[in-house]
C-alpha cells in the first residue's frame, strides 16, 4: 500500500502532473474530434425524434392505395402525393421551446387506378379522397392505371 502511495505522490509532483494533465486533455479533445466523424456523438433519440415529410408521404401513399384499392370497381391503385410545404414548427417566444409540429399541405393527389375509366369508380375515389384527405376534389386527379 506504501508503495502505492509513492508511486502516486511522485505521478503528481512537478512536470510529471503538468504532463499528466496535458495528455489527458489532448486525448479528450481528441476523442472528441474523432467522435464527430465516427458518429460515437449523436444520440438514437435525435435521429427516431422528429417529422420526415419524405416518410409522412409515402406512408400516406400507401394507406391511401390500400383502401382505395378495396373500392368496388377500382381495382389494382396507385397513389402520388405533392407537398405544399414542409413540416412547420412552432415554438414558444423565447424561442428554444417547441410547442407543436404542423404537417405539410397537401397539394395535389394523383391517383391511377384500373377502375380509372368508370365514372362510378371515379366518384367514389373522388370522394374517398377528399374526405380521408380533408382536401378539395380540385386537388384530386384521377386516371386509368394502364401497364
Amino acid at each position: 500500500m506504501n508503495e502505492v502511495k509513492h508511486n502516486i505522490k511522485r505521478l503528481l509532483t512537478g512536470d510529471r502532473l503538468k504532463k499528466l494533465i496535458i495528455l489527458a486533455g489532448g486525448a479528450g479533445i481528441l476523442l472528441i474530434f474523432l467522435s464527430g466523424f465516427a458518429g460515437w456523438g449523436q444520440s438514437k433519440s435525435q435521429e427516431t425524434v422528429g417529422f420526415s415529410v419524405e416518410k409522412y408521404c409515402s406512408k400516406t401513399e400507401e394507406e391511401l392505395a390500400s383502401l382505395i384499392s378495396k373500392i368496388q370497381g377500382v381495382g389494382k391503385t396507385r397513389v402520388l402525393l405533392t407537398m405544399e410545404n414542409s413540416v412547420e414548427s412552432v415554438y414558444l417566444e423565447n424561442g428554444s421551446t417547441k410547442t407543436k409540429e404542423i404537417e405539410p399541405r397537401i397539394r395535389g393527389v394523383l391517383v391511377l387506378c384500373e377502375g380509372g375509366d368508370d365514372p362510378v369508380a371515379v366518384g367514389k375515389v373522388s370522394e374517398a379522397v377528399t374526405k380521408a384527405l380533408d382536401i378539395s376534389s380540385a386537388k384530386v386527379c384521377i386516371e386509368k392505371l394502364s401497364e
